[in-house]
């Protein structure tokens, strides 16, 4: 969809944000500003996506990392009232089941009155569109800290398939990180592969009960 366009909300359920739109503004970046816009490479569809800060890009490393997530589009489409008030969420979230997510990102110390009513406004909205809505605030830092490393390891040069094969067979059977990586080969050629499955959710970890260690127990998802 090109340019801006107003239609009903009714006539909004079916446009996937995420393929078919742009955002409707953009990201500026002024000398002195406090938050940090920027790009984040979102190896779900191997597009940029846009976010405004730090915030905002936790949150959207973890729709990356969430594999229900299928497509997301950020600043996707401004809500308009009758009485003159207008919010852009955050982040339409497209999920493998076919549902749809609507995502602001606010720390819970930062939302004056007015905002939370326009956020109240924006969940009665979704809801008769026939979308979820949700308000999120700072990512849990244990989670956010191991996103943060597995990130890295994110694109897939980091895969290679025999050791991934390898590693699926070896963490069959729950293990500590390290002792199975070990077991696999040498350390800084498995490693890296063994990231790439844990962001993937190929291998399996708690990432929200404390920080990735080499004793951390992995074990394989799930067929």
């Amino acid at each position: 969809m090109d340019g801006t366009s107003r239609l009903p909300l009714e006539l909004a359920h079916g446009i996937r944000f995420d393929v078919d739109c742009e955002p409707v503004r953009s990201f500026p970046s002024f000398r002195g500003q406090r938050n940090f816009p920027g790009l984040w490479w979102f190896a779900t569809t191997r597009r940029h996506i846009g976010y405004e800060s730090w915030v905002e890009r936790d949150q959207l490393m973890a729709l990356d990392a969430n594999p229900e997530t299928v497509g997301v589009a950020s600043q996707p489409f401004r809500l308009r009232w009758p009485d003159g008030r207008h919010h852009v969420p955050d982040y339409y979230a497209r999920r493998s089941d076919g549902t749809v997510v609507i995502v602001d990102v606010r720390p819970d110390d930062r939302i004056p009155e007015s905002d939370a009513e326009l956020f109240a406004r924006s969940e009665v909205v979704c809801i008769a569109a026939g979308w979820q809505y949700r308000r999120v605030g700072v990512l849990d830092p244990v989670l956010a800290a191991n996103l943060r490393w597995l990130s890295g390891y994110r694109h897939p040069r980091a895969l290679r398939p025999g050791v991934a094969a390898e590693l699926l067979s070896c963490f069959a059977r729950e293990q500590p990180l390290l002792e199975g990586a070990t077991a696999v080969g040498d350390p800084l050629v498995v490693l890296p592969v063994l990231f790439h499955l844990l962001w993937h959710r190929r291998l399996v970890v708690d990432l929200s009960r404390t920080v990735l260690d080499d004793r951390t127990a992995v074990s394989a998802a799930a067929l």
